[in-house]
C-alpha cells in the first residue's frame, strides 16, 4: 500500500514542475513548429473588464425609427455578435440585448477598437461569383443577383442567370488559378466605394460555407473551407460546367479574387490564400463561419473604460486573499501538526496546478471568477480537514499509525465524493445558466469554482496521501501521535 502511493510522488513532481513553468512570471510561452502545423501558445493571465477595463460598444438596429423589429432576429444577431467577439479572442465579453434595437457590447483588454467594432458589424456575406471569362481585379465592388441571402441559391428563379451587361474597364495582368485544393485571394480592410458596372450571377452565397479555419501550408496562412452536401453538389455542378472561367470570391459585394477554373472542384473542400497575416485571415475566417447578421447593426457609441473595480480595490483585495490565506496554513499547522504542515504543501501545489489552468485553458480572471477560486480554496482545507478527523479517531481508538492513515483516508473519502460531485452538479447549473442567458459573470464563477474542486479533489486525496506516506516509510511516528494533533 505504501509503495503504491509513493510511487506517485514522480508523476506529481513531473506535473508541478511543468506547472510551475506555466505559472512562472513573463513566461514567453511556447511557439514551435511541427512539419506544416505551427503551435503558438502564450502563457499570459487574462484579465476580464473589472480588473483591466476595455472597450464598450453601444450597437443599434440600422432600420427606419418606425421599422418593426423582429425579436427572435435581435436575439440571434446578440448570439452572432458573441461568438464574433470571442473569435477575436475576447474571452468573457458581456454581450447583451437593451431595448427592443440595442445590443450593449463589453470587451475587456481590447487593444484595437476599430478592428473589434469592424469585425462585430460586419455582415460577412460570402458570394461565389460568375464573372465570366473576363477577370476582375481585387477589391472591385460589384453588383450580384443574389436575391435571398439567407439561402444557397440566394433565391435565383431555376435557369434565371443574369448576364454581365459588359466587361468591367479594369483587369487583371496575371490570373490567379484555382483547383479543388485553391482559391486564391486577399484580405482588405479599404473603405468600400460605390458599386458600378454590369450584375453577375451568385453561383450561391456563404450559407454553403461549413466551416473554415486558417492554417500554415509551406509557411503560408491559409483558409481552409468545408461546404455542405448542398454547396458541394452546387459547386461542383458550376465547376465542371464552366472550367477555363473565372470565378470571383466576393466578401460584401466586394471582390477578394476572381480565380481560374482549371478543373472540377468537386469534393466540398478548398482552400483560400493569398496575401494574408494572421491577423487578416483570423478576421476573414471568423466573418465566414459566423455568416450574416440577421438585421443590419450600426454603432450608435463605443467608448474605452477603464477597470470598474480601481487599481485600488483590486489591491485591497489581493491583500485580503493573502491574509485569507496565510490564516488557513498557520491554522492547519498548528492544529493539525504534521498533516496539516502536509496539507499546507498541498494547498501551495493546488495553487499552482489551478492557475496553470487557468492560463491554459484560457479562464478570464473577473472578481466573481476569483471569489470561485477562493471558494475552491475552502472547498480543499475541507477535504483535508474530514481525512484528518477521522485520522485522529482512529489513532485514539487504538490502531497502528499506518492503519490509522489508511482507514482516515478510506471512510472519509464518500463524504469528500459526495460533497463535491454535489459541488460540481451546481457549478454546471451555474455554467449553463450563464450560458443560456448571457451572464458571462456567473460563467466565470461556476468555471474557476468547478477547476479548483477538480484540482483539490486530486491534492487532497492523492499529493496529500502521497507525501505523508513518504514521511512514514522513512520515520517511526509510532510513539509520536503528537505530531498529528494527539
Amino acid at each position: 500500500m505504501q509503495r503504491r502511493y509513493t510511487a506517485w510522488l514522480i508523476p506529481i513532481v513531473t506535473l508541478i514542475l511543468l506547472a510551475a513553468y506555466v505559472v512562472w512570471p513573463n513566461n514567453p510561452g511556447v511557439h514551435f513548429t511541427l512539419g506544416s502545423t505551427s503551435f503558438d501558445r502564450d502563457f499570459t493571465v487574462h484579465e476580464g473588464l473589472d480588473l483591466q477595463g476595455g472597450l464598450q460598444v453601444l450597437m443599434e438596429a440600422d432600420l427606419p425609427a418606425g421599422a418593426t423589429i423582429d425579436n427572435q432576429a435581435m436575439n440571434v444577431a446578440r448570439q452572432i455578435v458573441e461568438q464574433r467577439v470571442n473569435g477575436l479572442g475576447v474571452t468573457e465579453p458581456v454581450v447583451q440585448r437593451q431595448g427592443e434595437r440595442r445590443i450593449v457590447i463589453e470587451l475587456p483588454g481590447v487593444t484595437d477598437p476599430q478592428q473589434a467594432i469592424e469585425t462585430i458589424k460586419q455582415t460577412g456575406l460570402l458570394e461565389f461569383v460568375d464573372v465570366g471569362a473576363q477577370p476582375v481585379t481585387e477589391d472591385t465592388v460589384v453588383n450580384t443577383d443574389c436575391y435571398d441571402p439567407s439561402k444557397v441559391d440566394c433565391g435565383n428563379p431555376n435557369g434565371v442567370v443574369a448576364t454581365p451587361a459588359a466587361t468591367l474597364t479594369s483587369e487583371s495582368t496575371s490570373a490567379p488559378t484555382a483547383t479543388s485544393a485553391e482559391a486564391t485571394a486577399a484580405a482588405t480592410t479599404a473603405p468600400t466605394p460605390t458599386a458600378t458596372g454590369p450584375t453577375y450571377h451568385t453561383v450561391m452565397t456563404g450559407v454553403a460555407l461549413k466551416d473554415a479555419a486558417v492554417t500554415s501550408q509551406n509557411g503560408e496562412v491559409v483558409i481552409n473551407f468545408t461546404l455542405t452536401p448542398e454547396g458541394t453538389k452546387i459547386f461542383g455542378d458550376f465547376t465542371t460546367q464552366h472550367t477555363g472561367q473565372y470565378l470571383a470570391i466576393v466578401l460584401d459585394k466586394k471582390v477578394l479574387s476572381a480565380p481560374v477554373i482549371r478543373q472540377a472542384i468537386t469534393t466540398g473542400t478548398g482552400t483560400i490564400s493569398g496575401n494574408f497575416t494572421i491577423e487578416s485571415a483570423n478576421r476573414l475566417a471568423l466573418q465566414l463561419r459566423y455568416g450574416s447578421l440577421p438585421i443590419p447593426l450600426k454603432v450608435a457609441q463605443s467608448r474605452e473604460i477603464g477597470p470598474t473595480l480601481g487599481e485600488d480595490s483590486v489591491r485591497k483585495s489581493t491583500i485580503a486573499g493573502a491574509i485569507g490565506l496565510i490564516s488557513v496554513v498557520l491554522f492547519m499547522l498548528l492544529y493539525y501538526r504534521l498533516p496539516g504542515a502536509i496539507a499546507d504543501i498541498a494547498l501551495i501545489i493546488y495553487a499552482i496546478l489551478t492557475f496553470a489552468l487557468f492560463k491554459l485553458i484560457p479562464v478570464t480572471l473577473t472578481l466573481p471568477g476569483l471569489a470561485g477560486f477562493v471558494l475552491s480554496v475552502g472547498v480543499a482545507v475541507d477535504a483535508n480537514i474530514l481525512i484528518f478527523e477521522r485520522m485522529k479517531e482512529e489513532l485514539r481508538a487504538g490502531r497502528n499509525l499506518r492503519n490509522a492513515v489508511d482507514t482516515g483516508f478510506s471512510r472519509a473519502w464518500p463524504s469528500i465524493r459526495d460533497s463535491n460531485a454535489a459541488t460540481l452538479i451546481t457549478c454546471g447549473i451555474l455554467f449553463w445558466f450563464g450560458n443560456t442567458f448571457g451572464a458571462s459573470i456567473v460563467k466565470g464563477f461556476a468555471l474557476t469554482l468547478a477547476l479548483g474542486v477538480a484540482v483539490s479533489l486530486f491534492t487532497a486525496i492523492l499529493v496529500t496521501r502521497s507525501i505523508l506516506h513518504l514521511f512514514l516509510d522513512r520515520i517511526d511516528f509510532s510513539e509520536k501521535h503528537s505530531w498529528f494533533g494527539i
